[in-house]
């Protein structure tokens, strides 16, 4: 049975992993017949937003690891205790937790730079030859993770492919429905809610991008 490390950002679309997302993806794992186990940086979020109004709270903080806790039921783990050896795969659900958690990248753009605990556990699968995929808008770290080239998508995003393009990646357009596969990089990704306006949108490439990694293994 193959395992997959799965790298959360924290919980909540604006601030943390895309709940859905997340859920999807451990789902699409089980019914693939592959084992999990979740992983998050143990660090203080960018900020924290009310769900309800779209704003930012003023005054709170909130722990990207605590926070992933509440999407695996307790059942996450420090990043920085990742293992590569003990995994056949990476798995990066989306949201804005892996633009602002994960990377900066909802601040910087191009620019971006990557959480160092995470790049070096993203960088170690690459360079053990095991499958990465990631979800939604966690491809635009796709060339820091697997260098000049690399092929991703992140849907149809005009600005967000400019950027990509700049950071050295390669955008390829993807319809919600299906992912996209760097066979060379062993690198799978899918719009999922970059392009997803329903909760069955987001399964059916989530679903595809796991059988996709999990065939690269």
């Amino acid at each position: 049975m193959a395992k997959v490390a799965v790298v959360l950002a924290g919980c909540g679309v604006y601030d943390g992993a895309e709940i859905n997302e997340a859920v999807l993806t451990l789902l699409s794992l089980e019914q693939q017949g592959a084992s999990y186990q979740c992983f998050a940086p143990d660090m203080e979020q960018m900020h924290v937003i009310n769900h309800l109004t779209g704003e930012p709270v003023e005054g709170e903080s909130r722990n990207v690891l605590v926070e992933a806790a509440r999407i695996a039921r307790g059942n996450v783990l420090d990043l920085a205790s990742a293992r590569v050896e003990e995994f056949d795969a990476l798995l990066v659900p989306g949201g804005f937790g892996a633009a602002k958690n994960l990377s900066n990248f909802a601040v910087a753009g191009a620019q971006m730079v990557v959480q160092p605990d995470f790049l070096r556990v993203a960088r170690a699968f690459h360079a053990a030859g095991k499958p990465i995929g990631l979800v939604c808008i966690a491809p635009v770290m796709a060339a820091a993770i697997c260098g000049e080239g690399t092929r991703c998508t992140i849907g149809n995003d005009p600005e967000v492919a400019a950027a990509i393009e700049t950071m050295g990646g390669e955008h390829l357009e993807c319809p919600v429905d299906e992912s996209r596969v760097d066979r060379e990089r062993k690198l799978v990704t899918t719009p999922a809610y970059m392009l997803a306006g329903s909760v069955s949108e987001a399964y059916a490439g989530i679903s595809d991008c796991v059988r996709d990694v999990l065939a690269l293994i």
